[in-house]
């Protein structure tokens, strides 16, 4: 029997990559994204338009796949994006568009793939956070708010379902070959407010965002095995890592918070002098 895997976001980078790997592989996947017509195609691969942001969309995703393959044994929660900005400037009703993304889409579709997880004995729910899920950089505060939850809240729930041979585990990619810095610096630039006292800083920081765009990190092809191995080992890690760099990162943000936020305010004061 091909075992069947959801994964939303699957119109561009890592969640597009993921799709076709599955594909490949011979799972049954199913691709949801508000982009369907860029969701990849193939006799495996089944697109279905979806919104996680949307309570509607949510339910027909879910639903589809169960009236037409009557079982799910992965659901990869992909969607995210970066709603950046001073956290004074950021209004509150894009907060709530964040959350809705990264986190409270990923939760729903959870609890509606759960009782046939739960029925099954088997199942895996692949929660796509990001190295931003511990450490921190400035006009990212509710992105890391995001993933910060994403991840308590998924190592509370593989403590309440392992009992029902089901997994929750969390990806962490870090720096990545895409376009992710150019359109959280669009948002960040569509969040000030008019005369921000964080324009000066905003724009020195763009130019650091601007050195490094695309040239380094892994493509969504490398993360896209990350996906498959969080999904298929049969003795699941807690975090999963493309990198050591992205586990030792991690590793120092969380063992060594005084030394991290020290580096972090000496390149904020290194970017402060850029502008006067």
């Amino acid at each position: 029997m091909k075992k069947v895997i959801a994964i939303t976001s699957a119109s561009s980078g890592m969640g597009k990559a993921a799709v076709q790997l599955f594909a490949e592989k011979g799972w049954v996947v199913y691709g949801g994204a508000r982009r369907v017509e860029k969701i990849p195609t193939s006799a495996n691969i089944h697109a279905i338009k979806l919104d996680v942001t949307d309570s509607e969309s949510n339910h027909n995703f879910i639903q589809t796949i169960l009236s037409e393959q009557q079982r799910l044994d992965v659901l990869i929660n992909n969607a995210g994006y970066s709603e950046g900005g001073p956290v004074e400037d950021v209004s509150i009703e894009n907060v709530r568009k964040q959350f809705e993304t990264n986190f409270f889409g990923a939760a729903e579709l959870t609890k509606l793939s759960l009782p046939t997880m739960r029925a099954q004995n088997s199942g895996r729910i692949v929660n796509i956070s990001s190295i931003g899920g511990d450490l921190y950089i400035p006009l990212n505060a509710y992105y890391h708010a995001t993933k910060a939850a994403l991840q308590q809240w998924s190592d509370t729930l593989d403590v309440e379902v392992q009992q029902f041979g089901i997994r929750s585990v969390i990806v962490q990619p870090g720096g990545t070959q895409s376009s992710w810095s150019a359109i959280t610096m669009d948002n960040i630039r569509k969040n000030l407010k008019p005369d921000s006292a964080y324009l000066p800083f905003v724009n020195s920081l763009a130019k650091s965002f601007g050195s490094f765009e695309g040239q380094s990190g892994a493509t969504s092809a490398d993360l896209a095995k990350v996906f498959y191995a969080a999904a298929t080992d049969s003795k699941p890690k807690h975090r999963y890592f493309r990198s050591f760099g992205d586990r030792a990162i991690v590793h120092i943000v969380r063992a060594y918070p005084r030394i991290y936020r020290a580096a972090s305010l000496a390149v904020l004061n290194r970017l402060a002098k850029r502008t006067k």
